[in-house]
């Protein structure tokens, strides 16, 4: 079978931006606020922010059938998709999620374009969810450029393809495996014509995982399709649906780019926010207490806290706060009442949870994105 050429992309329409207030998942919450509607997005390059810092994108750029996707508080999902593409072929479209800027469309607050050299960690997390009447690719897909352009097509294309149902493959040929982020995917490359892929497909179905975008952008640097002079420009997740569709989830996403020495995983702290983690721990259980300090001269709107729990804690519930992950990597966003932190002061918000073996605390705090003391 004939591997399917890649997407050729044009200037993306602009829909209204809504800012969805998120919902808490604290069962100790008596009142929770109330949310705004889902946005619900049917023009074909038609866009809305979602948390004040990621933008959805319908992206419908291989068809005239109709394809629209409902915004929600977390990520998205596909609600029509007419039409087909034949399975040689390019896909019908990518209705995606992004940090970072595609085609003149920045997300809020972003970090990117970074350069690569300059990037010491890009933490992101993902959870989908499937349908099984359809032909279509869940993948993520991160973008790499000599330059820091912010509109057209970059030099390299990173895609990871955590689920592939019906018969269609990436780009190129495969050019053996390799182990990314502690798990083995068979690697592919080639060429659409206008710029190089490298895709990492996973065996089997990934249903969700937390990881660092960085470790496949090293992969992509060791094998020359990309320099560490170059700079990281987005970092999407989404699906590629060459029949059919709907129903298809991103349940949740988040994405952090940190700013820092690279190889260490470690940012460079930022003067402009402290969290203040305490806890009550006992045997199998714990409750957090979370204060978010803005201590730069300008405020926060839409607040988003990220964070990795360690291994083997998860959340079992929540208050003052609306959490799009149980476990691994974690963003706390901010509700309608206290989506916004003032300079100088704080905001509170806490959880319970669960854990297993010897309880430690989680590390690498970030404020939209900026590292925090």
């Amino acid at each position: 079978m004939r591997a399917s050429p890649h997407r050729p992309r044009t200037a993306r329409g602009m829909l209204g931006a809504l800012l969805i207030a998120l919902a808490t998942v604290a069962a100790l919450v008596t009142a929770a606020p109330a949310a705004h509607a889902d946005t619900l997005i049917c023009e074909q390059y038609g866009s809305t922010t979602i948390q004040g810092r990621y933008v959805v994108q319908n992206n419908r750029w291989g068809t005239s059938a109709t394809q629209c996707v409902t915004a929600t508080d977390t990520g998205f999902r596909v609600t029509q998709a007419d039409g087909a593409a034949p399975t040689d072929g390019a896909p019908k479209s990518y209705p995606s999620i992004f940090n970072g800027c595609h085609y003149t469309d920045c997300s809020p607050g972003t970090k990117l374009p970074a350069q690569v050299s300059g990037i010491a960690s890009a933490p992101s997390s993902i959870s989908y969810g499937y349908v099984g009447d359809a032909v279509y690719n869940a993948s993520y897909d991160i973008w790499l450029d000599p330059t820091p352009r912010t509109d057209g097509v970059n030099r390299t294309e990173i895609m990871i393809w955590f689920n592939k149902v019906g018969p269609i493959q990436p780009i190129g040929s495969q050019a053996g495996t390799a182990t990314v982020g502690g798990r083995t995917w068979q690697v592919w490359t080639g060429s659409n014509g206008s710029n190089d892929v490298i895709s990492f497909v996973a065996p089997s179905a990934v249903p969700g995982w937390s990881f660092d975008v960085m470790d496949f952008v090293e992969e992509t640097v060791s094998r020359g399709m990309a320099q560490n002079n170059w700079y990281l420009t987005s970092v999407q997740a989404g699906f590629e649906p060459w029949r059919n569709g709907a129903g298809l989830t991103v349940n949740s996403f988040s994405s952090a780019v940190n700013l820092g020495t690279p190889g260490t995983g470690e940012p460079e702290p930022s003067t402009a926010c402290k969290v203040t983690y305490t806890t009550n721990v006992w045997t199998g259980g714990f409750t957090a207490d979370v204060t978010v300090a803005n201590t730069a001269s300008v405020p926060v709107d839409s607040w988003a806290l990220s964070f990795t729990l360690p291994s083997g804690q998860r959340i079992t519930q929540a208050w003052n706060a609306a959490v799009t992950a149980t476990s691994g990597a974690v963003t706390a966003t901010g509700l309608a009442h206290n989506a916004r932190i003032a300079s100088g002061a704080s905001q509170n918000f806490g959880f319970q949870g669960a854990y297993s073996g010897t309880f430690t605390r989680p590390s690498g705090f970030s404020l939209n994105g900026d590292a925090c003391a």
